[in-house]
């Protein structure tokens, strides 16, 4: 399937939408996603945007999008990184199976699935709250800290490493790369030359080094991913090396990147809402439930795409085959259609098994639901956990703290707070 090509709007725009739009994908809609997309959902159900993509605004619609095949994501390459030629794009944007539909799909998802069983997710909890704990201990030796630095970026980093295969002297240039690729994420158009450059760089790192690591499991295998990987192809299944490459740096990626944005965001919001960390403190089984509302309300993707597989209707329009869409996850979470005060902080919204709050689109849903949600869940409950356990006050050192550039997979750049002990 071809991908539409960008071009210009010719259509008419409302001032107030178009002044939205630019807020919500230019530098002013990183500390602040959630107004304009207020603005845009209140305004209407889809509008376009001045590069011609169609964007949807509320979650029922976009829900319909994420959860049937009517609709593809493999089109993404050509509608957000169009200076990627296609011969190239999978030295440039190894996504693996992010990016395919099935069969593809399905036969690379169910071989990084091997991974992330839940008996394989339980297993690492120990070792989730032994290293929390040391976190925390270093932070509250220190007292005052940068959160992202300190804690939010070694947790999952750490994490994924030791469940991926990849050592310790290589935690920093891998944790470099992640970056460079997560910022490489956004719209070609949006991103300055260095950036580019970068990222062509760190995919080009990233599978000469998995590379080397896979051919050393291929020979002495240990238990890890790596070495479930490296021997697929002995047990005759279908998989080429750039296929396993690519799983490779895809599974990585977002395994510690989006885990380390819920983190500092997920943090910043308990810290502007000192009720909810005493709630937490009341009750603790919320520290299980709580993460889901903290990713509803900072979803790490904050955007994706979609293209039409045949023509259909959604929001009122109707789209051609081929014809993409770009699905707002940060307006649909915040949907008051779908959501009571979407914009409050509720660590208890899901925690009514008789009466559940909506599902939230953080982990996107059908088959490209996040095979990483429920780590990504257990880190930040059994950091909670730890945290209250061992901290008597949380205070928030800055009131404006800066967020990195990316618009789609949004973090923060720091996060200044301060710990006491219990």
């Amino acid at each position: 399937m071809a991908a539409p090509e960008v071009h210009a709007v010719a259509e008419e725009q409302d001032p107030a939408v178009l002044a939205a739009l630019v807020q919500l994908f230019g530098p002013d809609g990183r500390s602040d996603p959630y107004t304009p997309a207020r603005v845009l959902r209140e305004a209407g159900p889809i509008h376009q945007t001045p590069l011609g993509h169609r964007v949807l605004t509320r979650y029922e619609d976009c829900a319909a999008v994420l959860s049937t095949t009517a609709w593809s994501h493999a089109e993404e390459a050509g509608m957000m990184h169009p200076t990627v030629k296609p011969e190239n794009a999978a030295d440039e944007l190894p996504t693996s199976f992010l990016w395919m539909e099935p069969p593809d799909h399905t036969r690379l998802r169910n071989l990084v699935t091997k991974g992330f069983t839940p008996r394989m997710v339980t297993r690492l909890r120990p070792r989730i709250e032994e290293l929390s704990e040391q976190l925390v201990d270093n932070c509250l030796a220190a007292g005052e800290f940068d959160l992202i630095e300190q804690i939010a970026y070694p947790l999952p980093l750490i994490i994924a490493c030791e469940l991926i295969g990849v050592p310790k002297e290589a935690y920093g240039q891998v944790h470099q790369w992640s970056q460079d690729l997560a910022r490489g994420f956004d719209h070609d158009y949006t991103l300055p030359e260095e950036s580019l450059k970068a990222r062509s760089a760190a995919s080009r790192g990233f599978m000469g080094y998995f590379r080397e690591l896979l051919n050393e499991r291929r020979v002495d295998p240990k238990d890890d991913l790596l070495s479930v990987l490296s021997q697929v192809e002995d047990r005759g299944d279908v998989l080429s090396e750039q296929e396993l490459l690519a799983t490779c740096i895809t599974t990585f990626v977002a395994g510690h990147e989006t885990t380390a944005n819920l983190i500092g965001t997920g943090m910043l919001r308990l810290l502007r809402a000192p009720d909810q960390i005493q709630a937490l403190r009341d009750r603790p089984e919320l520290t299980a439930v709580a993460p889901d509302e903290l990713l509803r309300l900072e979803p790490s993707v904050q955007i994706t795409t979609r293209a039409a597989t045949r023509p259909i209707t959604v929001a009122g329009h109707d789209f051609e085959t081929g014809e993409g869409v770009v699905i707002l996850i940060n307006s649909a979470n915040h949907d008051e259609r779908v959501f009571a005060d979407p914009d409050r902080t509720d660590v208890a919204r899901y925690s009514d098994p008789m009466n559940p709050a909506k599902k939230h689109l953080g982990f996107s849903l059908g088959i490209h639901y996040c095979l990483g949600a429920p780590l990504a869940l257990l880190e930040m409950e059994v950091l909670l956990d730890v945290i209250l356990r061992k901290v008597s006050a949380l205070e928030l050192l800055s009131e404006d703290p800066p967020f990195k550039p990316n618009v789609v997979i949004r973090g923060l750049e720091s996060l200044q707070v301060g710990f006491k002990p219990a």
